[in-house]
């Protein structure tokens, strides 16, 4: 592996100019087919294997004029204090803004007058109605137009004295994200990679290369679009996660690059050396990540697995730039920026008088600056006092994960918007005036074994007559606030029937009271020779949450399993992969107790802006494993691997641990700091799940990076001693042999000695 890509980084260095032009004409080429492709399709959310989606894709049959995909507002309307909205007044307004409504926009296909059903659209106090606007566009191609439109008519109501709000997929989301958290991100991003530098050059090389990888990534995704599925939200992960591995992979490279310069090495040999060993670090490493991402296919969640794959494949875009295109702008740039201040390059010539003083100079320079850095300070105070560091280290952690224990999951709603949203107020007025179940309605479908036809009581009757009879049994469960009455469809052989919980969408007692139905369902279907399915937006968003909670430990299994296998292959040990895999699943579990203790639990909820605590967001947990393992493992291996490559060259355990953070471990904080800089940035933004998803991977790289690697790790290999690199006898026979240290380098490629009288060149 290592001599393999040592001779790739030779050859991108050598032919930089053939390099860096195929990987333009790649750029270039994907952003044309991006750009020429057709408009990839809209988000579409299915759940193969539960009972929410049998229901659904049931209606979709047997409903088919009900089974509109346009998206729908719903506009809530209260009357001014101290009337109703059978007021004369008021109602003469209300009409005016269903007239308007409906002819806002061609988009619209029609509005559902209040006054034609008052008695589900009116409040029992008479002060709020709703009005449902259908639109003949799905949500996501609902213009500005309509929007403008929609929020004119709405306006213009509430200059007649109404208060008038507006919910449902087809409003303009007022969260959307402004971009200050990413341009945040980048900010600090240059600026610690100029700290770590001293060159504006190398610290933009990792920037320009990450952001060349993750186009050519998400130019693919976006021109694949229409053929595989791929919709407008698939490559959100694969930009999170293929700008973070960009850098960090890119960063690791130029890192070994100038340490190889510095020890005295032609730009060509660092080079190579750098590909060979620092880019074997780096496949591996990306392959750990795109095992993690893959393996979100176990959900079995299409939606899941499509942007699982397409970030996956923007990873391995990474790794091919790390390897190639970073060896090629290598040798593009000028040879005293890329290399360490103080350090020589040598050349077989005379030496004059003053070039003999200056070569002193840069010598007694140079011998000032091997004093130990503080990553070598850090390891020798570990090495000296292992069982404190790693009792504080656990204990900390283990402490910060106790809430975890009490993770609740739920989905995103209108609920848990901003309170200044439009969105939220119509929703808090209807849970005011139509009670807290009615923005979460439930569904039920019941199809019976045989058809009511021309035979029975009239078409439809079978079917109605059952559903009726199973809507009274449902009412009297507890939880069930109001049943509607069954409509059955055309060919008489399914019902549907509306089912209004007492509590609202995202509480436990819903949760409970699906599975309380579903429970009566099971023993009705006996006694009404009927199919009874629960269903509605609820029960999917209950159905999702329970079907990723089913999927967490087997996802965890894959994912730590395999990548256990990588690094046992890697660093030729079984202790080493292990506390790995340990002490990642460590820095998951505080994160995710930070996570519930702040956004479910609401402490400081008030520094963070957060406007509703509540339920975390089904789908956090899953990312988060998925990106952090990533990281956690890039960090692992770009750490380990020094640590490795010195044991192998016959240093004791002590020494490697030493000369691992001497080399690495300014390279695995700053990374670590750019990453936690690039997701602190989307805490700013409005939207709370967006605060969410920020907060909980900059804190799970914050516990992984500095508790786990820069502190426990370093712990146990002082107490493991040489055990940590212990491999049964049986099992290094047949685990392959990669060559990630480059053994195979060191004969051929070793340091030039300066000879005695030498020019000093740069």
């Amino acid at each position: 592996m290592a001599t393999f890509l040592s001779k790739l980084g030779r050859l991108a260095f050598r032919r930089k100019g053939v390099t860096l032009l195929l990987w333009l004409l790649a750029f270039v080429g994907m952003g044309v087919a991006a750009s020429s492709a057709p408009t990839p399709p809209a988000d579409t959310f299915s759940m193969p294997g539960t009972e929410s989606q049998e229901a659904f894709d049931l209606l979709t049959e047997k409903f088919p004029d009900a089974s509109v995909d346009g998206a729908t507002a719903r506009v809530v309307v209260r009357a001014p204090q101290g009337t109703k909205i059978t007021t004369p007044s008021t109602r003469t307004a209300v009409e005016r803004l269903v007239t308007g409504l409906g002819t806002s926009s061609p988009q619209v296909v029609g509005v559902a007058d209040p006054y034609s059903s008052p008695a589900v659209s009116i409040s029992e106090d008479g002060t709020t109605a709703y009005m449902v606007v259908t639109y003949k566009v799905p949500a996501a191609a609902v213009d500005d137009k309509a929007h403008d439109a929609l929020d004119a008519a709405t306006e213009q109501a509430r200059e007649a004295g109404l208060t008038v709000e507006a919910g449902g997929d087809a409003v303009k989301i007022e969260q959307a994200m402004g971009g200050t958290g990413e341009q945040i991100g980048i900010l600090v991003s240059a600026f610690v990679l100029v700290l770590t530098f001293g060159s504006m050059i190398a610290a933009g090389m990792p920037l320009i290369t990450a952001l060349i990888g993750v186009g050519i990534g998400i130019s693919g995704i976006t021109a694949l679009g229409s053929t595989f599925g791929l919709s407008g939200t698939t490559g959100t992960l694969a930009m999170m996660i293929g700008l973070a591995v960009g850098i960090d992979y890119a960063l690791f490279i130029v890192s070994r690059f100038r340490a190889e310069r510095a020890e005295g090495r032609t730009p060509e040999e660092a080079a190579g050396r750098a590909v060979g060993t620092a880019g074997s670090a780096v496949v591996f490493a990306g392959l750990t990540v795109i095992v993690a991402l893959a393996g979100l296919a176990v959900v079995n969640i299409p939606m899941l697995t499509k942007m699982g794959l397409a970030a996956a494949g923007t990873v391995a875009v990474a790794v091919l730039v790390a390897i190639t295109l970073v060896p090629a702008l290598l040798g593009l740039a000028p040879v005293k920026v890329m290399a360490r201040k103080g350090r020589l390059r040598y050349a077989v010539k005379p030496l004059s008088d003053r070039q003999r003083r200056r070569a002193a100079r840069h010598e007694a320079k140079a011998a000032r600056n091997t004093k130990p850095n503080l990553g070598t300070r850090w390891a020798r105070y570990v090495l000296r006092h292992p069982v404190v560091v790693l009792l504080v280290g656990v204990i900390g952690l283990g402490t910060i994960a106790v809430p975890a224990a009490s993770l609740e999951l739920g989905l995103p709603g209108e609920g848990q918007m901003s309170t200044q949203t439009t969105q939220r107020k119509a929703y808090d007025l209807l849970s005011e005036s139509f009670g807290p179940g009615f923005n979460g309605p439930l569904t039920i479908t019941v199809q019976t074994k045989s058809t009511g036809g021309a035979g029975t009581a009239g078409a439809g009757a079978g079917a109605k007559a059952a559903g009726d009879t199973i809507g009274k049994a449902l009412a009297r469960t507890p939880g069930v606030a109001s049943v509607s009455p069954a409509t059955a469809n055309k060919a008489g052989d399914t019902a549907i029937l509306t089912v209004v919980p007492a509590t609202g969408p995202t509480e436990k007692k819903t949760e409970e009271l699906v599975h309380a139905l579903r429970d009566i369902a099971d023993d009705l279907e006996r006694s009404t020779a009927s199919r009874i399915l629960v269903t509605g937006q609820t029960a999917m968003f209950i159905d999702f949450s329970q079907t990723l909670d089913d999927a967490l430990l087997p996802y965890l299994a894959l994912v730590v399993g395999l990548a256990f296998l990588l690094l046992m292959v890697v660093f030729r040990s079984v202790l080493v992969p292990l506390k790995a895999a340990l002490g990642f699943l460590l820095s998951v579990a505080a994160a995710l107790g930070a996570v519930v203790a702040v956004f479910q639990w609401g402490w400081l909820a008030d520094v963070f802006g957060i406007d509703a605590p509540g339920p975390i967001m089904s789908t956090m947990p899953i990312f988060m494993i998925g990106v952090v393992f990533g990281l956690a493992m890039d960090y692992e291996v770009f750490l380990v691997s020094r640590m490795r490559e010195s044991y192998a060259r016959g240093a004791r355990p002590g020494e490697a641990v030493v000369d691992g953070f001497r080399y690495g471990g300014r390279v695995v904080g700053a990374a670590a700091v750019i990453m936690m800089s690039v997701f602190s940035g989307f805490i700013v933004e409005d939207n709370d799940f967006v605060k969410m998803i920020g907060f909980a991977l900059a804190i799970a790289v914050l516990f992984d990076a500095f508790v786990v690697r820069m502190a426990i790790v370093p712990a146990l290999f002082a107490l493991l001693g040489r055990s940590a690199w212990w491999l049964p006898t049986w099992l290094d026979r047949i685990l392959p042999r990669v060559d990630v240290e480059g053994e195979k380098l060191a004969p051929t490629q070793s340091a030039p000695r300066a000879p005695r009288e030498s020019t000093l060149v740069g």
